[in-house]
Formats: structure tokens, C-alpha cells, sequence
């Protein structure tokens, strides 16, 4: 007996797919799955999150629906992969927050941005709050620099204590006991196959979409956020290094590493995010957990805001809209920080885990 309803029904198909092994080639989800005669919780939670979504299983099944065994393994393991973030949420207390996800996403984000707005009108004059600030040490004319720092670091530790104590969880329940030694030639592998979207391809075609058609669109759409947000983030840490070693306050000039950096990923978190967005919209309902549609909107959502503000007051921050678009960006940022533990934000974190136990196993049976 599996805890929930989806987590049988899970069992069901992956019984029913180890009697046959047609998709054996499409994925890692299939030989990770002969590996096992029977599936435990942790099993199928590991399988779901192995699982990239790529719709190839479902064209390609004999068994697919109308078919009376009714095998939708791409449906089935994402309502499977969705419920196992709330699972191993940390505290348990917010594992609700993924229910309503998108309301939650866009309350504390509405909040977040007034906040700031409020704050920098409370802590200055009007005359700062909409005046032109050039130069460096600009931003922090509207908020110090330690009191920003103090914020997003508090933020960002936060959702980082968080994330690891629900990956924690995922890894022990799973079969990985903590602690236990590292496998490095596994971790290079799972490293490649996430850097790659290794298996979000179909086993070679392509990921199916709106139609039996594949394309590499989806892969595609992904890469470039998925890259696009590294370069944010190194830009960030590139900065705290000016800043701190250096002493070279922001804003910086146009040529310097951090807003190259930054502009490069911020172009990337507009077209991937868009992208990708519209691609759900066009996706087949029968590959998706469309009760989760609002959660992964939102989280699409929000890395394009973010995007989008910061580029915005790279553009303006010369001018009088200095002050609201630096509001309205360090709003969205807060927001983005703190419920990403609690949004889709994790299954980049999950699926990444879920990689390197396959290739940990991989070796192993390699070896014997």
C-alpha cells in the first residue's frame, strides 16, 4: 500500500511498463525503473522527479489511453513529482503553500514590491524617492547598502536552509543514506545530463507538445533560462566581489563584467521564460498536471518580472524612474527568495538529486 492515490496508480503503470520495456531507450526513468521488482514511495517519488516531462513514453505507448490499461506515465508522474515537493517540504508547516501557489506567489509579491515602495518613500523624501541619482553608490541614496545586503542575505539563507532540509529528505527517502561518501564520476555525470537537458529530447526526436510532431523547442526555452539565471546569479556574486574587495560601488558602467553579465542573463530570462510559456499554453492537457497549471505559471512568471524590472532599470537608471524601478526589481527579487522553496522553483533542485542517484546506480551496475 502507497500513501496516496496517485502513488498506486504510479505503481500500476510502472508495473505495467516493466512487463513491457518498449520505452526502455526513450529516457533514464525506464532503466532506472528495471532496476526494481517493486516500487516503495521513495522509489516512485525518485522516478517522477527522474522524469523530464518530454511526452515521447505517451506517443510512443501501445497502452496509452483509449486503451483500457490507460498508461499515461507523463501525466501520471508529474501529478506525482508535484505532490512530492509539498511531501518533503521543510517546514511542514508550508507544504500547503504549493496548493495555491499562484496565490501565494502573487500576494507576497504585491506585498514585497509595496513594501519597498513604501519603505523608500518612509526612509526619504519624495524629492529622493523620484530625483536622478548618477554615479556610484546611487541605489543605496534609497536604501543603505548593509540594510540591503542584511535583507536578501537573510532572504536568500532562508530559502537555502529550506531547500536543503526538503532535498535532505528526498535524498534519504529515496535510498541514499546522508553522509555516505561521494561518488565523483557520478556527480561529473548527473552535472552533464542537467547541464544538457540530456533527457528532455525524447530519446533523440525531440519533446512532444501540442501534437505528434517533436521539436526542441521546450529544450531550448529551457536552456536559455536555465543559463540565463546562472548568469544573473554570477553577475550578482561578481558584484558582492567589486564591492567588498575592491571597493567599487554599484551602479556600474555599461562594459564592466557585473552588468555584462547581467544584461547577457537577462536577455535570456525574457526569451526563455516567454517561450516556455507559450509553449504551455499550447501543450496536450494529456501530458500535464493541469492542477499545477497556476504554480508553474507563476514561477515562470516571476523569472520573467524579474528579468524584466532589472532591465528596465538598467535602461532608466539615469533618469527620475530610478527610484520606483529599483523598488519595483528589489521587490521581485525578495519575492522570488523567499517562495522558492515552496514553488517550481525546487524541481530543478529535486530533478538534479534525481540524476545523480540514476547515475550512481548506473555505476554500480556498471561494476558488478
Amino acid at each position: 500500500m502507497h500513501g496516496t492515490s496517485i502513488l498506486e496508480e504510479a505503481d500500476r503503470l510502472m508495473t505495467v511498463c516493466n512487463s513491457c520495456r518498449y520505452c526502455e531507450g526513450l529516457c533514464a526513468v525506464f532503466p532506472a525503473m528495471e532496476m526494481r521488482r517493486s516500487f516503495s514511495d521513495g522509489d516512485l517519488n525518485y522516478l517522477a522527479n527522474l522524469c523530464h516531462g518530454c511526452g515521447a513514453c505517451y506517443a510512443d505507448c501501445q497502452f496509452s489511453p483509449p486503451h483500457e490499461f490507460n498508461v499515461n506515465v507523463p501525466q501520471t508522474l508529474a501529478v506525482v513529482r508535484a505532490e512530492s515537493y509539498a511531501a518533503y517540504a521543510w517546514p511542514r508547516a508550508l507544504a500547503g503553500a504549493f496548493a495555491r501557489n499562484g496565490l501565494v506567489i502573487s500576494l507576497i509579491a504585491a506585498l514585497s514590491v509595496t513594501a519597498f515602495i513604501f519603505g523608500f518613500a518612509a526612509c526619504n523624501d519624495r524629492q529622493v524617492l523620484f530625483g536622478v541619482h548618477t554615479g556610484p553608490g546611487a541605489f543605496y541614496q534609497l536604501m543603505p547598502h548593509h540594510a540591503m545586503a542584511a535583507l536578501f542575505g537573510a532572504a536568500l539563507l532562508y530559502a537555502i536552509v529550506a531547500l536543503a532540509m526538503g532535498v535532505r529528505a528526498f535524498w534519504r527517502d529515496i535510498g541514499e543514506p546522508i553522509g555516505q561518501r561521494a561518488d565523483m564520476g557520478a556527480l561529473w555525470q548527473a552535472i552533464r545530463d542537467a547541464g544538457e537537458l540530456r533527457y528532455l529530447d525524447g530519446g533523440g526526436v525531440g519533446c512532444f507538445n501540442e501534437d505528434d510532431r517533436p521539436t526542441d523547442r521546450r529544450k531550448i526555452y529551457h536552456h536559455l533560462t536555465f543559463y540565463g539565471f546562472l548568469l544573473c546569479f554570477a553577475a550578482t556574486s561578481v558584484a558582492t566581489l567589486y564591492h567588498y574587495l575592491l571597493a567599487r560601488e554599484a551602479p556600474y558602467a555599461w562594459w564592466d563584467l557585473p552588468v555584462a553579465l547581467g544584461t547577457l542573463g537577462g536577455i535570456g530570462l525574457l526569451i526563455g521564460p516567454a517561450g516556455l510559456l507559450a509553449e504551455k499554453c499550447k501543450r496536450d492537457p494529456a501530458l500535464v498536471d493541469g492542477a499545477r497549471t497556476g504554480m508553474d505559471v507563476a514561477f515562470i512568471a516571476m523569472l520573467f518580472l524579474t528579468s524584466l524590472t532589472g532591465m528596465a532599470l538598467l535602461l532608466w537608471r539615469d533618469t527620475a524612474a530610478m527610484g520606483p524601478l529599483l523598488a519595483l526589481h528589489l521587490g521581485v527579487v525578495f519575492a522570488l527568495f523567499v517562495t522558492a522553496p515552496y514553488g517550481k522553483f525546487v524541481h530543478g533542485i529535486y530533478r538534479f538529486a534525481a540524476l545523480l542517484r540514476y547515475a550512481r546506480e548506473r555505476r554500480m551496475t556498471e561494476h558488478v
